[in-house]
C-alpha cells in the first residue's frame, strides 16, 4: 500500500507541476523553499547532530497552537534541540518569531528520499504532528528509526471523515505507526478509532487552541503595541473586522458595511484576506464600491486611519488587532470552505459572527452557539442585518463578548493533559518514573 501511495504522489506531482510553476512565477511561491522541501537543510542546521523534538505545524493556526507547548518542552527536555517545520510561508513567518525554538524549516515532500534526508539532519527523538498532519512515508520512516510519534490537538472534521473512511484499509496501516493520538474531543477520538487507530493509543486532551491564546491583559508585547500604534481609533468610531476572508466573502461584507455606514458614516472596515495573494483582490473590490481604501502597510504611525477600509496586508497582526474591533465576522464560513478559528476574537471578548459553513470547527462552533457566545447567519442578507443590529446595540455586544471570553477561560486545561501524554511517551530526564496519563 505504501508503494502505491508513493507512486500516486509522484504521479500527482507530475500532473500538478504546471500549477506549481504558475504559482512560483505569479506569486513567488515555493522558489525559496524547494531545497528544504527536498530535505536539503542549511549547512548550519543542527551542525553538531544533536537529538531533537520536531514539531510540524502546517500553517499559521497550527503554529500558533504549537506555541503553547514550546516553553514547557524546552524546560522539560533541555538536552534536546527543538525544531519546528511548516508547510506554508505564512506559517514559517509566524514560527520564526517563537522564542525557545532552535530552527524553523519547511516540511519535506512525503517521498522517501526527501523524508530520510530530513530525518538524518533533524535527528528527532520525538515527532509531533499538529492537528491532522498524517504523512504515511514520514511516519513509516520514523517507525523504522525508533522515533516516537504523536498527533497533538488532533481532529477529524466532518468534511474529511468520509474521505478517510473510504481509505480505511490504508489508513489503518498508516495510523499503526503513530504512538499516541491526543484528540480535541470525544467525537474526533471516535472518528480516528473508526478509521483504524488503536483505541489504546487514543486519548482526549481537549483543544490546545484555548491554551495558545493570551489573556487580554497579557497582550502587552511589542507586537501588540506596534499594531495598535497604526490604529489610534476613538471609542465613538465603530470598527468591523472581517477576518480570514476567502474569495466570494468580501462582496457581502462590503454590502453589510454600506448598510452600517448609512447610520454610522465614520465606521471603519478592516478586511484581512486569508491568503496573501488575495490582498490586491480585496483592495480592488473595496475601491470598486467607491470607498477610501488603504493598506495596513501604508498607514501612518500613531494616527487614526483616514480611510473607510483598511486591507490588512501583513502576517501575524490579526490576533492583536481584534482588541480594537466592535464586531468581528470570521470568514471561510459564508463560502463552503469549513470556516476558521473563532477563538482569537473570543479571548478579547468581542461579538463574533460566522456563516453556515463551520464544519472544520464544528465542535467549537456548536459550543459557542449553545452558550449564546456567537451568532451564526445563514447567508449574506442575514449577515448585513446582524452586523447592523450589533453596531446599534452595545448591550447585546457586551453580552456576546462576555460569554465568548468566559467560554475560552472555562475550556483551558488541554496543555497539562497534552504534556502529561508526552511525558508518558517520552519521560523527561530525572522523571523516568512519571505516572502515565489516564483518560
Amino acid at each position: 500500500m505504501h508503494l502505491l501511495y508513493t507512486l500516486a504522489i509522484v504521479l500527482l506531482a507530475v500532473v500538478l507541476s504546471p500549477w506549481f510553476v504558475y504559482q512560483a512565477i505569479r506569486y513567488r511561491k515555493y522558489i525559496g523553499s524547494l531545497a528544504q522541501r527536498m530535505g536539503y537543510l542549511p549547512v548550519t542546521f543542527n551542525f553538531d547532530g544533536d537529538e531533537s523534538i520536531w514539531i510540524h505545524a502546517v500553517s499559521v493556526g497550527e503554529a500558533l497552537t504549537a506555541r503553547a507547548l514550546i516553553a514547557d518542552l524546552r524546560e522539560r527536555y533541555p538536552e534536546l534541540r527543538l525544531f519546528v517545520s511548516t508547510t506554508t510561508l505564512t506559517g514559517q513567518q509566524i514560527a520564526r518569531t517563537f522564542h525557545g525554538v532552535d530552527a524553523v524549516f519547511f516540511f519535506p515532500f512525503d517521498w522517501p528520499p526527501f523524508v530520510n534526508r530530513t530525518l538524518r539532519l533533524v535527528k528527532p527523538r520525538l515527532f509531533i504532528m499538529m492537528e491532522t498532519e498524517i504523512w504515511p512515508n514520514l511516519l513509516r520512516a520514523c517507525r523504522a528509526r525508533g522515533v516516537k510519534t504523536m498527533l497533538v490537538n488532533g481532529r477529524i472534521s466532518s468534511r474529511s471523515y468520509p474521505r478517510y473512511r473510504l481509505a480505511r484499509a490504508f489508513f489503518k496501516s498508516v495510523l499503526a505507526d503513530v504512538d499516541r493520538f491526543c484528540m480535541q474531543s470525544e467525537e474526533s477520538a471516535r472518528r480516528i478509532v473508526d478509521i483504524g487507530a488503536d483505541p489504546q493509543r487514543v486519548i482526549v486532551t481537549g483543544s490546545l487552541k484555548f491554551e495558545s491564546l493570551d489573556a487580554p491583559g497579557a497582550v502587552t508585547g511589542r507586537g501588540a503595541a506596534r499594531v495598535q500604534r497604526y490604529f489610534r481609533i476613538p471609542a465613538s468610531r465603530p470598527v468591523i473586522i472581517a477576518a480570514s476572508t476567502l474569495k466570494g466573502e468580501e462582496a457581502p461584507v462590503l454590502a453589510a458595511f454600506a448598510a452600517v455606514r448609512r447610520a454610522q458614516p465614520t465606521a471603519l472596515l478592516v478586511i484581512a484576506p486569508r491568503k496573501p495573494e488575495r490582498f490586491a483582490d480585496a483592495e480592488a473590490l473595496a475601491r470598486g464600491e467607491g470607498l477610501r481604501v488603504v493598506k495596513r502597510t501604508e498607514l501612518a504611525v500613531d494616527a487614526e486611519p483616514r480611510a473607510d477600509v483598511v486591507i490588512l496586508d501583513t502576517i501575524g497582526e490579526l490576533a492583536h488587532l481584534f482588541q480594537v474591533a466592535t464586531v468581528v465576522f470570521v470568514g471561510g464560513s459564508l463560502v463552503d470552505q469549513g470556516g476558521h478559528n473563532i477563538l482569537e476574537p473570543a479571548v478579547h471578548g468581542k461579538p463574533i459572527i460566522f456563516g453556515p459553513h463551520m464544519q472544520n470547527f464544528a465542535e467549537i462552533a456548536d459550543t459557542f452557539l449553545r452558550s449564546q457566545a456567537a451568532i451564526q447567519v445563514p447567508g449574506p442578507a442575514e449577515l448585513t442585518a446582524t452586523i447592523v443590529r450589533l453596531i446599534g446595540d452595545p448591550v447585546e455586544r457586551a453580552r456576546l463578548g462576555a460569554a465568548a471570553r468566559a467560554l475560552v477561560e472555562a475550556n483551558r486545561g488541554a496543555k497539562p493533559r497534552t504534556l502529561a501524554a508526552i511525558g508518558d511517551l517520552m519521560p523527561p530526564p530525572g522523571r523516568r518514573g512519571v505516572i502515565p496519563f489516564r483518560r
